[in-house]
């Protein structure tokens, strides 16, 4: 997973409440095993009936985005098109939470500070001081300090437990060895 920490860039401005994940990435498109790929289907419907989505860094968008189902192929599939940050109004729990856990950062901001942001068209989002920044304004936002951590330094699950009990992870294989036969060391004749 990536680190971030600035984001300075153009904004998208897709201003809709209530987008699910199904639109943000229909689920007959999500057959994949692996987590790329999925860039080409984000709000596929949407954009095949004519919606223009610019891939910027960062999307504004309206209230209660990422409801619906819980899937983390919706934050991956915005990953994948080319998205860092989520400016909404508000966020589905489990949604803000994938997106967390998958390296993208959702900021939540008041109506008019979104609205502001969207008129702008460009806005540089700093994670560190949990700012974000635009032509004409600036608004804070609130993230939970271990997430921000996690953001900051590129830690998915994998890597902050490895970070966090190598040692104990260790000892663990340690006390597992086994004598006998390597099996798992042939090689096919």
């Amino acid at each position: 997973m990536d680190a971030i920490e600035t984001i300075t860039a153009p904004v998208t401005v897709l201003m809709r409440d209530d987008v699910d994940t199904d639109q943000i990435i229909p689920a007959r498109y999500m057959k994949r095993v692996e987590r790329t790929g999925f860039g080409e289907f984000c709000f596929h419907e949407w954009r095949a009936n004519g919606l223009e989505l610019e891939s910027n860094p960062i999307l504004v968008t309206g209230e209660n985005f990422g409801c619906g189902s819980s899937r983390e192929h919706a934050p991956w599939a915005l990953q994948d098109y080319g998205f860092h940050a989520i400016i909404a109004r508000s966020f589905a729990d489990i949604f803000r939470n994938n997106c967390t856990k998958n390296g993208l950062l959702p900021v939540e901001l008041s109506d008019e500070d979104v609205d502001a942001i969207a008129a702008a068209g460009h806005a540089q989002v700093d994670l560190a001081e949990q700012e974000v920044r635009w032509e004409g304004g600036s608004a804070h936002f609130d993230i939970d300090p271990q997430i921000k951590h996690r953001l900051l330094n590129g830690l998915d699950d994998i890597s902050l437990t490895l970070a966090e009990q190598e040692d104990a992870i260790a000892a663990f294989e340690q006390q597992r060895e086994r004598s006998g036969p390597v099996t798992t060391a042939l090689t096919p004749t």
